[in-house]
């Protein structure tokens, strides 16, 4: 199995997020099926069988994220200094060549992607075009309605 690349922040809310399905989430759904199966008959028992799908959801996330958790490799970007180099976890700047709109992204790892936070996955096709590039240069991303072309403004290890 490959190693999951993460932010010490990703890695934080990854494991935020396995305590609170065990300590929250868990005992609740117990609490829950427990409550349903004393309504009677369980064959047409809507909420037992709700709460068994949620159930089964639950441990079936605890168990993806126990995993990803134990192939995680966290990269501290503020320990980096890649001398303005775009790498994995770096926040940079750029300016469209196009019509000079600027727009900053990080580049992190697959589960702490979120597009409306700036944050873009390490294997998209933009971060593919940035890693290796520094400040100054410019990057051509191959994108659905055609190649775009970036000036990379700044490059932060944050």
């Amino acid at each position: 199995m490959e190693n999951i690349p993460m932010t010490v922040f990703g890695a934080k809310a990854l494991e935020a997020e396995l305590l609170k399905l065990k300590d929250v989430s868990r005992p609740r759904i117990i609490e829950d099926i427990a409550t349903a199966r004393a309504h009677g008959d369980l064959k047409e028992n809507a909420e037992y069988h709700a709460a068994k799908e949620e159930q089964s959801f639950i441990e079936g996330r605890i168990k993806e994220v126990e995993s990803k958790l134990s192939r995680m490799q966290v990269i501290d970007v503020a320990k980096l200094n890649q001398n303005s180099r775009c790498v994995f976890g770096t926040t940079i700047t750029l300016m469209n060549i196009e019509d000079d709109s600027e727009t900053t992204y990080q580049i992190v790892g697959e589960d702490e992607a979120d597009i409306a936070l700036g944050k873009i996955s390490c294997h998209s096709p933009i971060a593919s075009a940035l890693m290796g590039n520094e400040e100054g240069d410019e990057v051509t991303v191959k994108a659905p309605k055609g190649d775009i072309v970036y000036e990379i403004l700044n490059v932060k290890y944050i």
